[in-house]
This record gives structure tokens, sequence and C-alpha cells, in this order.
């Protein structure tokens, strides 16, 4: 598996491996496991946006892509408050 891909840091297990699912057409195809320590360190929390690099099915570059990830962020956090409101209103 070779190319560019955007990966998301679904979790970091034990403070020492990032699993990092890889993204292509915003379907997940991929997940890589890397050290904590090679990702950026804004990169290192659950839901971080990358670009990471593959050759020959090893990680050779991760870039950490601040914009993808707030966007990211604040997409769930819309959706979160949509649902919110949704059950709010069967309350009533």
């Amino acid at each position: 598996m070779d190319g560019t891909y955007t990966g998301v840091v679904d979790r970091i297990e034990d403070g020492e491996i990032a699993v990092i699912l890889l993204e292509e057409d915003e379907q997940v195809i991929e997940q890589v496991d890397v050290p904590v320590d090679r990702l950026p360190e804004p990169a290192r929390t659950d839901g971080g946006v990358l670009s990471v690099t593959l050759e020959d099915d090893e990680v050779v570059s991760i870039e950490y892509r601040a914009d993808a990830t707030r966007d990211r962020r604040e997409s769930a956090r819309e959706k979160l408050d949509r649902l919110s409101e949704k059950l709010s209103d069967r309350e009533e």
C-alpha cells in the first residue's frame, strides 16, 4: 500500500502507540499503529487529522493538519448539538 492518505488518530494505547485510521473517500480503508513519539506534538490526541504517507506498507511521513482537525471537531460538535435539540424536542 503506497500513497498519501488522510489519517485520523483513533486512540492512544498505553500512552505509547497511536492507532491511526487511514481514509480514502471518507471511508476507513486501513489501520496503522505507530509510536506516539512519531506524531507531531499537536496530533497526540484522539481525533487529530494527519496526512500519512506510506511506502511499501511502511509509514514514511506524518504531517498534522490543524485546519482539518478543527473542521472535523466543529462538524462533530454541530452534529451533537442537532441530536441534542431533537432529543429535547421529544421531551416536551
